[in-house]
């Protein structure tokens, strides 16, 4: 029994807690509960009578004296399935389980004999134990040490294949999956196949330290690849990376990793396989009997115990799968493009001589500027040289020659002027093709920019006066010379029309001589 009269002695005397419990033979945590509790009480040493341990233990834990038969026993079932779900530990169940029990005035069990119970429970009729870890709360992923070989069916070459292996560490459950190479791609590749695999994602990620998944290894806050992270937000989920040279932080995987070689890579060593899927396909069927092997000191297999103790807490897929992508750097160029893989896109001329991130993806080209995306493109394949040009990304003067043809050209003749429209009409019809009197129009349209179109007006006036057909050349110069500023004299003094088909022709008064 406990030295209860000695407990309150010492205390009284001042001793510490660890000094009483060393010389009572009791922890601290007894110490400590035995003063509390007589505290509560309002006992103190010295008694106002006598009392023994036993007389102690009565006034300070009633229960101890109660017959065990009046003890309820904890239902086990709701507590596995309660340590389910997030935050929820034996000691918060306890703690419930101690309340439900003094509300319904019943005793209940200890905190140690309530985890008894349960340990009991869980190693007999269930194929997991809650205690170690949470279903659906971690997937460990690693590279397999050992490697596989393919057989080149030309050269006759063996070809490495990198062995791919996740575990979930509550079920034991695995995936396991070959690739040529051990890049982002592949491990990305791999991940979605997991999850596609579990049918479902697990809040963590533990990986390795490794390249394509963590830029820079730290303790606290360690740099995980960019397309990595990415990854994990698409699917909801986070990342957190083994300490560097602490492997049982994925413990599940290492384990699993040595069963993989046994039970996989060792027992598949003498087939000759010619592709890598015709040895995922091998990989796959070994991996079927692995998961379903039974346990050999619980009952069920690792295919049983995910789909019925893990599956149900795993966050559901997205409607889509992560689409990989790929990140580079671009400066915008003066003509508000950049050139990325012989192919040009634009971006708004506010960013020219910027340096930008693209986001590359099979058919997406996104355009990133301090983290924000300013355009996005369909990528462009085939021919080297095209360009996909956004006409909102252009500067206002720019935009106004996008659709430039004969009716923007015609629109703008019209109300600009009479005379302007007369000439713009003549310029179109006097060429052979339209692309070359598009070209004289937009002469004319900076001509009015530089002069003014009343100036353009006029000068067009007067140029009709000399020819039913001006140019381009003729309204300049007559703009230099600044004729256009001239009265405009009558023109019946100046031309003279004729029948015939020579259309106008300069009068007598044009040669100094009168008319008659």
């Amino acid at each position: 029994m406990i030295k209860y009269r000695e407990i309150l002695r010492l205390h009284a005397q001042g001793v510490s807690q660890r000094g009483i419990a060393s010389s009572c033979s009791s922890s601290r945590n007894t110490i400590s509960d035995v003063l509390s509790r007589a505290r509560t009480q309002g006992i103190t040493w010295p008694f106002e009578k006598d009392m023994s341990d036993a007389e102690l233990q009565e006034l300070l834990y009633p229960e101890k004296d109660a017959s065990s038969g009046f003890r309820r026993k904890p239902d086990c079932e709701h507590i596995h399935k309660e340590l389910a779900k997030s935050g929820v530990t034996l000691s918060l169940l306890w703690e419930e389980y101690c309340l439900s029990c003094r509300a319904n005035k019943e005793i209940p069990y200890s905190y140690r004999q309530f985890c008894r119970f349960y340990h009991a429970y869980a190693s007999k009729t269930k194929a997991t134990m809650r205690i170690r870890r949470k279903p659906g709360e971690l997937l460990e992923v690693d590279w397999a040490g050992q490697t596989m070989q393919i057989k080149d069916n030309i050269t006759g070459e063996d070809i490495p294949a990198y062995v791919f292996v996740s575990a979930l560490p509550c079920s034991q459950y695995a995936y396991v999956e070959a690739f040529l190479s051990m890049d982002t791609e592949s491990w990305i590749t791999a991940h979605i196949h997991a999850f596609q695999f579990y049918g479902g994602v697990t809040r963590i990620i533990v990986p390795d330290n490794l390249k394509t998944g963590v830029v820079k290894a730290s303790r606290n806050e360690p740099t995980i690849n960019r397309i990595y992270q990415e990854m994990a937000e698409h699917y909801n989920t986070t990342i957190i990376p083994a300490r560097v040279r602490h492997p049982k932080d994925k413990a599940s995987a290492e384990g699993t990793v040595g069963n993989i070689s046994t039970w996989i890579i060792a027992s598949l060593r003498n087939q000759q396989f010619f592709s890598i899927t015709e040895l995922n396909l091998a990989i796959k069927e070994k991996l079927t009997e692995f998961n379903t092997k039974p346990f050999q000191k619980k009952k069920g297999n690792r295919l049983t115990a995910f789909t019925e103790e893990e599956k149900f807490a795993l966050f559901p897929l997205p409607v889509s799968p992560y689409e990989i992508a790929a990140w580079k750097k671009a400066t915008v160029q003066y003509d508000y493009h950049i050139h990325l893989d012989k192919m040009y896109y634009s971006v708004p001329y506010d960013y020219i001589k910027h340096r930008v991130d693209v986001r590359l993806t099979k058919d997406i080209v996104e355009i990133f500027y301090n983290h924000f995306r300013v355009a996005s493109h369909k990528r462009l394949y085939g021919e080297a040289g095209q360009a996909s040009t956004n006409p909102d990304h252009m500067p206002d003067k720019h935009k106004q020659f996008i659709n430039f043809n004969r009716e923007y050209v015609l629109d703008w003749a019209d109300s600009a002027g009479m005379h302007i429209l007369t000439t713009v009409r003549s310029i179109l019809s006097s060429y052979k093709t339209e692309k070359q009197g598009l070209k004289s129009c937009i002469g004319l349209m900076k001509l009015a920019d530089k002069h003014s179109m009343e100036r353009l007006e006029n000068a067009c006036e007067r140029a009709l006066t000399y020819t039913p057909r001006p140019t381009l050349k003729s309204i300049q110069t007559i703009l230099k010379t600044g004729q256009d500023k001239l009265p405009t004299n009558d023109s019946s003094d100046t031309v003279e029309k004729t029948g015939g088909s020579f259309g106008f022709t300069r009068g007598a008064a044009y040669y100094g001589g009168e008319r008659k």
